[in-house]
């Protein structure tokens, strides 16, 4: 199954949950991809009790695929990484449109 996970929060315990979905599902064996929209371009820095930053990792070592918008990312003056990289609003236009499960956290 093909998942798109929206995560439209910088809240540190939605973002660690959205994240240890991630990873359940990948190692499930489905296809997934995670779309950082608004204060969710912020969850690479995210310092917290949770444990977001190995979450983070974890899906993506086990072949998660995170985009983060661009324009979100210009308002705070950030940058994609190697990890995250730059998406834009036809991307998550792409994942609504052919995905099987669309979810939201935030």
């Amino acid at each position: 199954m093909k998942l798109g996970i929206i995560i439209n929060t910088n809240d540190p315990e939605t973002v660690w949950n959205a994240f240890r979905f991630g990873v359940t599902s990948v190692k499930a064996g489905h296809e997934v991809r995670v779309f950082l929209y608004g204060k969710g371009v912020e969850s690479e820095e995210i310092k917290s009790e949770f444990n977001i930053r190995e979450q983070i990792s974890f899906f993506y070592d086990n072949g998660g695929k995170i985009l983060a918008c661009e324009s979100c990312l210009k308002m705070r003056q950030k940058t994609g990484s190697k990890v995250c990289v730059i998406g834009h609003q036809k991307d998550l236009l792409e994942m609504v449109e052919k995905f099987d499960k669309i979810l939201t956290f935030g």
